[in-house]
């Protein structure tokens, strides 16, 4: 765990530079999309927004998960005794680099695309589909900046091989937690997971798809792969044995799904139009 980069007296958060290239590969993949597409939008523009939108969205879920936290953490944020303001905007930031939710991120992030596609011309579900290599990867690179911030998103203890050492720099001095054991790199597993999908949709982006086909693929297999990576996450069972997460997760599989029958649906319904159309 490294939430910190020292160079000399410059610090700089890991969180944010993993942000930084969670948009970059993002925009690189959308940039490539939209020229297959021949869309004239500005890539980086619309990641940026959407990274923002998607921040803001899954810090929002995650302390309105735990709101006991968060009246910690604003009483903390605001203590009297402070000397400057700058100590406030530090406290903020510190607290604001920890705890995300991914499926608050997934909601404000899909409604940010929807918003500038209509601005740029594009149907909702165009600029989705559009827009799926782009999230895959982008999620996929992020996971590793909640991994080496410390965001508690790690795995259960294991024997693996490639099994990692979480330190816990709030102890002094910093210790691994949990003590001396070996945990799943959850993250790492993410991110491959998150590579292999973003192959596939581009691989499946190249074929004349229903509109919507691609969104619906999107959110059925990234739902399959986050419901399968919880169960050996350190995440608390809330729901019939289920992480909050994997509740989310299935939900986004069953919307999926339904985005993929809609899309066939009515393409199959188009169909016969255009052959009679044509005749």
């Amino acid at each position: 765990m490294f939430p910190y980069l020292h160079l000399g007296s410059f610090t700089l958060g890991t969180f944010g530079i993993f942000m930084w290239l969670a948009a970059v590969s993002g925009a690189y993949a959308l940039h490539r999309a939209f020229q297959r597409a021949g869309v004239s939008a500005d890539a980086v523009v619309v990641v940026s927004v959407v990274m923002l939108a998607g921040v803001a969205g899954a810090k929002l879920w995650h302390e309105l998960q735990h709101p006991f936290q968060l009246r910690l953490a604003m009483r903390e944020i605001a203590a009297p005794g402070l000397s400057h303001p700058l100590d406030v905007l530090t406290r903020f930031f510190h607290w604001f680099q920890a705890g995300f939710a991914w499926f608050g991120g997934l909601l404000f992030g899909i409604a940010a695309l929807v918003w500038q596609g209509r601005g740029n011309g594009l149907r909702p579900l165009r600029m989705l589909d559009l827009a799926a290599p782009a999230a895959a990867i982008g999620y996929g690179v992020g996971r590793i900046g909640c991994l080496t911030s410390g965001d508690g998103d790690y795995g259960i203890v294991t024997k693996v091989p490639w099994g990692v050492h979480i330190h816990d720099d709030a102890l002094d001095p910093p210790q691994p937690n949990p003590p001396g054991l070996l945990v799943h790199p959850t993250p790492m597993y993410e991110l491959l997971f998150s590579a292999a999908l973003c192959w596939y949709l581009w691989v499946r982006g190249r074929r004349d798809l229903p509109l919507g086909q691609l969104t619906g693929e999107y959110l059925l297999l990234s739902g399959i792969g986050r419901f399968l990576v919880e169960f050996i996450r350190r995440n608390e069972r809330i729901y019939f044995g289920m992480s909050n997460a994997q509740v989310a997760a299935l939900g986004t599989v069953l919307v999926g799904g339904i985005l993929i029958a809609y899309a066939q649906s009515k393409a199959r319904r188009v169909e016969p139009h255009a052959a009679h159309a044509a005749a």
